[in-house]
């Protein structure tokens, strides 16, 4: 299976596994149902990682407030 780019699979999260990763912003170490899904969304294996940083990156400006 080819890696999808965060854009691609962050839509597909459910909304407790998208504030997981907000909650928890630059984990060193991603749950395992958490990184499950991920997966099955076409995101990185993260069984023994965690995300690149433009990921985090992503996810932070994602969380951000619009004016």
């Amino acid at each position: 299976m080819t890696e999808k780019s965060i854009e691609q699979w962050w839509p597909e999260l459910h909304t407790a596994t998208k504030q997981w990763f907000r909650q928890n912003l630059r984990a060193e170490s991603i749950e395992s149902d958490v990184a499950l899904e991920v997966y099955d969304a076409g995101g990185p294996d993260l069984k023994d990682t965690t995300l690149a940083q433009k990921d985090w990156d992503f996810i932070e400006t994602q969380s951000e407030f619009v004016d």
